[in-house]
């Protein structure tokens, strides 16, 4: 069945429906798929330190309560669930310490999408139950993420703008779209997924920096399958949900930009367009070109914090609303504090995953130096003056003795314009390990099966090298 939907509606749902069905192996280029292995080795280690932090700890705690068993694994744990309820621990284990890679929005539109933690977490746990190839889990997991990214570039920017978090929203459809494409559906069950999943879609932005926040991106992996599974048992739903007047684009932002889905899935594909940026900090993404200059600064001028009078930083209206615990008392709240993060970089020089705790963030002394943060923003003006993109930011650090120095920045570590290499994702993984009490050689037989994802005959190689749990 073909539905083209109201006259002059373009069929955006059978659109992304047939793109699911009929993207091929060799459709990928060879860049894409090395990029998106990369990204899973990313995911995959930053799910280890999530599953000992406190919403892993919560949701593991609460599932064992409940009882669960089944086939699927919660990543850096013995605990063997549902593929739905293991696809819910690990999305949230993934994004817990806001370590997980990002789209950026384009300039002139507001935040970004986390497509791997929800599209992941979904088919690694549904691979899993299936025994599914390491090149199944690759391409599912690609196309699930090439759908979350070109659907949060369609969006309105109202959105973004009335409180929706695009990785409940956004990831929760790729997560959908890539379960259908390894259950091997076809496009009517695949847009009858996405209508199933649609219905569920949320998330609100006043939860940055809460437990709840990370369980966004688990619950659209949940529901990934959830959908996925209700389809295949017959349940039905709108075969038109994304550009129906009553349908997610219109009830989630009021309204969306055709162009940006009909003419843009894989072409060219997300991961080398604006490229999908992996994290150097456990921290919000937008805050990082900021926390990439103050290290540089740092470090080029020997800056020692007992020296510095102020530190100012200036970034866009959009960082400054979605960075927005501006004097922090917890871990999670100084996830999303630029004021922390660079009062952590300025005083340790780093601002990695020993830095978020809360005994830190209320030291006496990291206080002090989050007091000494000046934090203000570029106005409309500024930014079209001096040709700013949607994360420039200006960082300067002045001295007691009236010494200042100061940079603008358009680019932080990890994304397109400076990316992280294979090398430093695979330290990144061992840093997580390590932190997870995990063994070194445990680790880099993880990295070896990532690098090699082609080859895995069954994905369950994989999971159980990352079953076990801390000092294996």
């Amino acid at each position: 069945m073909t539905t083209t939907g109201a006259a002059g509606v373009p069929p955006l749902t059978r659109h992304v429906a047939e793109f699911v069905v009929g993207t091929r192996e060799q459709d990928i280029p060879d860049e894409v798929r090395q990029l998106g292995k990369k990204a899973i080795l990313d995911a995959l280690g930053v799910a280890l330190p999530g599953a000992i932090s406190q919403p892993g700890r919560v949701l593991a705690g609460y599932l064992q309560d409940l009882g669960c068993t089944g086939p699927a694994t919660m990543l850096g744990t013995g605990l063997k669930l549902s593929p739905r309820f293991a696809a819910l621990a690990n999305g949230t284990a993934m994004h817990a310490d806001d370590y997980d890679d990002t789209l950026q929005a384009e300039t002139g539109r507001f935040q970004g999408v986390h497509p791997t933690a929800p599209v992941l977490s979904a088919v690694l746990a549904a691979g899993e139950a299936r025994g599914a190839t390491g090149r199944e889990l690759l391409l599912a997991y690609q196309i699930g993420v090439e759908v979350a990214c070109r659907l949060f570039d369609a969006t309105h920017v109202n959105h973004i703008l009335h409180g929706f978090h695009a990785t409940a929203t956004c990831g929760m459809l790729g997560a959908a779209a890539a379960v259908g494409r390894l259950y091997g559906m076809d496009a009517d069950g695949i847009a009858t997924t996405l209508g199933i999943a649609a219905s569920q879609a949320g998330g609100l932005q006043e939860n940055f920096g809460q437990s709840v926040k990370p369980f966004h991106a688990g619950r659209s992996a949940e529901v990934g399958i959830f959908a996925a599974d209700l389809q295949q048992r017959g349940f039905t739903a709108s075969p038109i949900i994304l550009e129906a007047k009553r349908g997610f684009f219109q009830a989630l932002g009021g309204g969306y930009e055709a162009p940006r889905l009909m003419n843009k899935l894989g072409q060219p594909w997300s991961f080398v367009d604006r490229g999908i940026w992996l994290k150097a900090f456990p921290t919000g993404s937008l805050g990082h070109p900021a926390m990439t200059k103050m290290l540089e600064l740092v470090k080029r001028h020997d800056v020692r914090p007992a020296d510095v009078k102020r530190v100012r930083v200036k970034t866009s209206q959009n960082i400054h609303h979605t960075l927005l615990h501006h004097r922090p008392t917890t871990e999670l709240q100084a996830k999303f504090s630029l004021e922390f993060c660079l009062a952590a970089l300025l005083l340790e020089r780093k601002c990695g995953l020993n830095q978020f705790h809360d005994e830190y963030v209320m030291r006496p002394d990291v206080q002090a130096a989050i007091a000494k943060v000046e934090y203000t923003t570029f106005t409309p003006e500024e930014a079209a003056r001096e040709h700013h993109n949607i994360v420039t930011s200006y960082v300067e650090i002045e001295l007691n003795d009236g010494t200042r120095h100061g940079e603008r920045v358009d680019a932080g570590k990890g994304n397109k314009a400076n990316p992280m290499s294979e090398d430093e994702v695979a330290d990144k993984f061992r840093e997580c390990a390590e932190f997870s009490h995990w063994s070194a050689a445990r680790a880099e037989r993880a990295i070896a099966l990532v690098r090699g994802l082609e080859n895995v005959k069954d994905v369950r190689e994989i999971t159980r090298e990352l079953a076990a749990g801390p000092n294996s």
